[in-house]
This record gives C-alpha cells, structure tokens and sequence, in this order.
C-alpha cells in the first residue's frame, strides 16, 4: 500500500510532506507556582508542558525523554496575565490629546504604533488583552489581531471590540461647527433597530465583545448623563448574547450603571458614581466591575498631582467606588485603561488595586483566572493540566511584592518562549 502511494504521488508530480516534528516538550521548574485561583503559591511545584498545552502541574515531576528542562530559580510562575480593559490604538494622553489622536493622526501611523504597543504589552507578561474600542481607528484592531495570530507581529491574544457603540450626539471629538460631518471615536447609534443593527455589523466586522457607552457628556462643560434608553440598552445586550458574544458598558453614574445591569452585561467599566444599591445589584448578578484606577491616577498626574494628598476628586471618587464595590462582593476585573498611560506598565493597575487596600492574591486572581471567568474564556488563567500554556515567571513572590510584577524575566506564550533573561554568551 505504502508503494502504491508513492507511485501515485510520482505520477501526478507531487512529493509526500515531511512528517510533523513532534510537539516540544518543556518541564519548568520553579521556586513556587501560583496557580491562578489558591491564595498560596506553591513552593517546590513544578509545570509539564507539551505544544501549546500544560499537561502536569505539581511536585516533582519526571521529565520524559528530550524534554527541555529550564530551571528557574527565585522565581515564581503564575498564568499568563489578561488585561481587562486596554486600547492599543491609544497612546499617554501627556504625548498627544485624545482629540488629536483621533483627528489628525494617520490610521497607518496608529497602526503602526499599535504593534509597537502590542510587544510591549506582552513582554510586560500580559499574554491576553481585551481591547475596548480603536477610538476612531476603525477596525484596524481586528487585523491587528490577525497578525498577531499568524505570527507577523508579537502580542497578547486579543478580544477585540472594534469601533464601539456610542448614542447619537453624545460622543465627541466636539466643539466643531453643526451639520459639519467630524470622525467620531466610537459608532453612533440611535433607536432600538438601528442599535440592534450596529451591534450586528461590528460582530459581522470581527468583534469578540460588544462595548456599549450608557453614559456620557452631551455638552461641553456637562456632568455625564446616561445616553442609550432601557430598551436601547437591552437589545443591544440581547442581540450581543444571542450572537455569543459578552458586553463591556462604559458608565460612571448610577442611572447608567443601573440600566446596563437591568440589560444584563458582563462587564461595568469604571463605575465611579455606583451606589451601594447599584454595587449590590451588581453582585447578586455577578456582573463585574472594571475600575481602571490607574486611568483617572494618570490623567490627574497629567495636571499636576504629585501623587500625595489632597488626593484629586476624581481619583477619591475612584478609590470610593473601588472599595465600596469589594465591600459588597462585586467580582473585580483587573483592567486599567491602558494606553491612557503607557502600555508595557500595565501591571501599574495592579499596584494602584494593592494600595487601594486588595489583597495580593485577590489582586492576582483578578489579572487571571478571575477575568478568565469574566469573560468566558476557559481555556487559560490558570496553572492547570489541559490549558494553555501561557506563563510567565517573576523575580521573587508576587503575593507579598507588589513590585514583583515589574520583574517579568520569562513569558511563555502557547508554550513558545518569547522573553527569557539575557545571560552572558546568550542573545
């Protein structure tokens, strides 16, 4: 039979491919393991990885026969990290106004920036991103994706939300003359059907989650207000879920925040103004809540704080809201708005959520399994046989250093190694 297929593939003037070479297979072996989920990391645990999969987690494991063994001492190994709420078509708001990103600057040179960011994002050991909206670069994020996933550039896995979905009027660039057509940063939408419909084409477009804004500044000068109506809210909600796909809702005041848990969505960004009764509401649906401190920590460094008391309104306001939502057991997403303050230091939110008075290991749960739960992905966030092996090890034991996180030496993503410490006689 075997030469009866090779005469075949003679005649018709093709070659038989090469065999496969067989997955690699690496033991890693840590000081400690952090697995994503227990409060300890686990000291003396050691992680088997074939291909792109974890396949044994625990104490003194054998190695099978060619596998790469790559010790790793004084370090801990954790999941890969997620980053709840990025935009990798933003950069600092210190460098360029969020008006002159979205007007003036070329779509190929926020591209290109974006690539940049992406690398920087994930040899930050943040493996996977969900962006929340281009901010006027249109779907550029979805390709942006595509690359990534082909190998063509270096990032994190990215959950994309495109153009996002804005009410008619309430969005901006503002300011320019009526009846004068200027790009928006997000989708405009207005009425049921033809919110119903701009949900539609973004997935249509590639989205993998529907972000919605249920609130903002009509005027300049205005407090924020919420935009979309109940039933606007919860179509878009409706027609996101039907097509499988979650809602991320933009809203600080508690009208807002109200309407977007009636409507069901998965994620509350920034949240503010919430109220106990509104946190309460949150977390008997378990929707959770995005707080992005270190957002309103950067802009308000960008004006002049120094960091120390008095503490800006705006960042009280933040920290208020944070506590007051743990207080009443809203699950907590790590996400902090990145690319309002430079990517690479995304770990910054995670300091700002330890300062703020959360544990570490809640801190840490909530950059893995915590949003891998939140935004349904089961197949990472945790240290566990059957994942992906996104990892990444640190210098010391981020469960006591909240400074660990800035001393990422290896990231491992889909068991390929993409930074690891430079020795000498070694690139």
């Amino acid at each position: 039979m075997k030469w009866a297929i090779a005469l075949a593939l003679l005649a018709t003037g093709a070659t038989a491919a090469p065999p496969a070479p067989p997955p690699h297979t690496m033991l890693l072996r840590p000081a400690a393991v952090f697995d994503g989920v227990d409060p300890v990391a686990h000291a003396g645990w050691q992680v088997l990885v074939t291909g792109d999969r974890i396949v044994a987690v625990g104490p003194a494991l054998t190695a099978p026969a060619g596998a790469e063994t790559i010790d790793l001492p004084g370090e801990t190994l954790l999941p890969g990290l997620i980053e709840g709420h990025g935009h990798l078509f933003l950069h600092p708001y210190n460098e360029a106004a969020w008006d002159d990103q979205v007007l003036h600057e070329p779509l190929a040179l926020r591209t290109a920036r974006a690539t940049v960011s992406a690398r920087a994002t994930l040899l930050a050991g943040f493996t996977t991103e969900r962006d929340l909206g281009t901010e006027g670069a249109g779907y550029a994020d979805v390709g942006l994706r595509q690359a990534i996933a082909q190998g063509i550039v270096p990032g994190p896995r990215m959950l994309v939300a495109t153009r996002a979905i804005v009410a008619k009027g309430a969005y901006g660039p503002k300011g320019y003359e009526p009846g004068v057509d200027v790009p928006q940063g997000a989708e405009e939408a207005s009425g049921v059907d033809d919110v119903v419909r701009v949900v539609r084409s973004q997935i249509a477009a590639g989205a993998d989650v529907v972000k919605l804004y249920g609130d903002y500044r009509w005027g300049p000068g205005e407090p924020s207000r919420a935009t979309f109506s109940q039933a606007e809210m919860t179509a878009a909600v409706a027609a996101a879920h039907d097509a499988g796909r979650i809602v991320a809702v933009h809203t600080s005041t508690p009208e807002g925040m109200r309407r977007a848990i009636a409507a069901g969505a998965d994620t509350i960004e920034h949240g503010y103004g919430g109220t106990v009764e509104i946190f309460r509401a949150m977390a008997a649906r378990k929707i959770a809540l995005c707080p992005t401190l270190a957002a309103s920590d950067a802009v308000a460094r960008y004006r002049g704080w120094s960091g120390g008391d008095p503490v800006p309104a705006a960042v009280a306001e933040n920290r208020a809201a944070f506590a007051l939502a743990r207080s009443v057991g809203v699950p907590i997403c790590m996400g902090g708005d990145v690319g309002v303050f430079p990517h690479g230091e995304n770990a910054r939110e995670m300091e700002l959520m330890a300062q703020a008075g959360m544990p570490l290991a809640d801190v840490l749960r909530a950059a893995t399994a915590g949003n891998a739960a939140a935004f349904h992905l089961t197949d990472r966030g945790r240290v566990a046989a059957g994942l992906l092996a996104d990892l990444i090890a640190v210098q010391g034991d981020p469960l006591r250093d909240r400074t660990a996180l800035r001393r990422v030496d290896w990231v491992i993503k889909g068991g390929v190694v993409v930074q690891r410490p430079a020795l000498p006689g070694r690139p």
